[in-house]
């Protein structure tokens, strides 16, 4: 770090966004603690730094998350079929602790699992994750009180995956810490945190980003890699990046990031893989076998005909749906008469794998909460986004306690549960609009008003274009006309200020 005799006295850190300052909906939401910080408040003298703060919030609303789940940890879990879906608390924690064979102390992937699914159907650094867990819970007690245990010993263990989510999430944009309060405060976040394992694989790609952000592509490849051995959709960012590097011709960077993912994905699964080959598999074959479920609008069509299509059929469709959407995103990133962010990519490639998925468990919410963040950091948009979200939970467990209280029939019948998905549907196409809106028309990112490029792009950010498509390569090449600060292309903005004006 300088220190102030090497630092030229014209040289100062920038200063940081104040959403109350800029943004109406969290101007209005600081009534409840005083109202929208003053002109002559003294910042960066106290205690409570940003960080600080959002760690703190984040940590009380993932503990609010687990007092949620206090009906099913009682009972709801272990007696009757549907308490635990009436009272919106289901979680798969303590149901695979014995499903699963680790109440048995068997070894997955190696240990063939009695029942119906015969290995563990979870990417290996997740069942790592799980297996921990196992070895912290006691194996004495009634298998009830084991699976009370078990839960609680991976809430802690997720409780820490979702202080380092925190932590990246402020950390990657250095202007803009208060947007951690967005992933803190999330209602859909906190819901949906203890349901199963996937916070692993959200705190491991939201260190990756991190990473980027830093100029660090190593870091960032060997952390994608590990994320995409404890879950699946990680590996999809490599496409924006590709993309971008492209566009902005930093091939090396690129190269350098896929080489570490692929050797961190390989140091994990390569010895699983090679010793216990059906059990690693388990989680491809299951996901290629598996037919269509719960969340997605497949299901909506399955369940409105008399001839639902076939898992083939599905699986193929989905593909080429998914498909569709990454060149619609790739013409977009080619085209854009100013280069995306790297974070609106990201969140619009794993937003297209969801929607066009042929399951959408409730906590796949989790994944696309740090990136919307990143990608649109607007209060009004992300509460939005997240109301149609919690509708969508509530939904869901609803139709469950409807199909599992026989003739009694509490809860959500098969129509209303489609209205929940459409929900669903529509507040991710929703979000996806507004950040494809804001790639189309820059002035209006709120990341980019105050005279930045792309603050969790690493090297992209003011990288000169070298590549471009369409009416990007003709003048004005590099920013569309607004008016309001501008910002000239392959140059960093010295000034330190916010713009000007209100919330957009």
């Amino acid at each position: 770090m300088p220190s102030a005799e090497t630092t030229p006295a014209g040289v100062r850190e920038p200063e940081p966004v104040r959403p109350t300052r800029e943004d109406e909906v969290a101007a209005a939401g600081s009534e409840l603690i005083g109202g929208p910080i003053g002109r002559r408040a003294l910042l960066g003298t106290s205690w409570w730094t940003p960080l600080r703060v959002v760690v703190i919030v984040a940590v009380g609303m993932f503990a609010l998350g687990m007092v949620q789940k206090l009906p099913c940890y009682d009972s709801g879990w272990f007696f009757g079929a549907s308490s635990q879906y009436t009272h919106a608390c289901y979680s798969d924690i303590p149901h695979l602790y014995q499903g699963r064979g680790f109440a048995d102390g068997l070894v997955p992937y190696f240990d063939k699992l009695p029942g119906d699914m015969d290995y563990l159907e979870y990417p290996v650094l997740t069942g790592v994750f799980m297996e921990v867990a196992a070895w912290l819970t006691p194996g004495s007690g009634s298998i009830m009180l084991q699976e009370q245990v078990y839960w609680f010993v991976n809430a802690g263990m997720l409780m820490l995956c979702a202080a380092v989510i925190a932590v990246c999430v402020v950390r990657t944009h250095r202007r803009r810490p208060w947007d951690g309060l967005l992933v803190a405060l999330a209602p859909a976040f906190a819901l949906t945190a203890t349901i199963n394992w996937d916070l692993l694989a959200v705190a491991l790609t939201a260190a990756a980003m991190l990473m980027w952000s830093r100029s660090r592509p190593l870091a960032f490849g060997v952390l994608l890699g590990l994320a995409t051995a404890a879950k699946l959709y990680p590996v999809f960012l490599l496409g924006p990046l590709f993309l971008l590097c492209w566009r902005a011709g930093k091939w090396r960077e690129f190269f350098v990031a896929t080489g570490g993912a692929v050797a961190a994905w390989l140091v994990v699964n390569l010895p699983v893989m090679i010793f216990a080959f059906d059990g690693w598999s388990k989680f491809y074959t299951f996901s290629q076998e598996r037919g269509v479920d719960f969340g997605s609008f497949w299901l909506i069509w399955a369940q409105n005909t008399t001839t639902p299509p076939s898992t083939d059929f599905v699986n193929t469709a989905a593909t080429v749906l998914v498909l569709l959407c990454f060149l619609g995103i790739a013409a977009l990133a080619l085209t854009a008469l100013r280069r995306p962010r790297f974070a609106q990519l990201a969140f619009l490639v794993v937003a297209a794998f969801i929607l066009t998925n042929k399951v959408y468990s409730p906590q796949y919410v989790l994944w696309l909460v740090p990136l919307a963040v990143l990608a649109r950091p607007k209060w009004r948009d992300f509460l939005i986004w997240q109301a149609c979200e919690v509708a969508y939970f509530l939904g869901i467990w609803m139709y469950l306690a409807y199909t599992t209280s026989g003739d009694a029939h509490k809860g959500l019948p098969t129509d209303g549960y489609h209205w929940a998905i459409a929900v669903h549907l529509l507040g991710t196409l929703y979000l996806c609009g507004m950040v494809v809106r804001d790639i189309l028309m820059p002035e209006r990112d709120v990341v980019r008003r105050g005279g930045e490029d792309d603050p969790s792009g690493g090297v992209l950010d003011g990288a000169e274009d070298v590549f471009v498509l369409g009416a990007a390569a003709r003048p004005p090449r590099h920013a569309a006309p607004f008016e309001g600060p501008q910002v000239e292309w392959g140059s960093r903005s010295s000034e330190g200020g916010v713009a000007e004006g209100g919330s957009l």
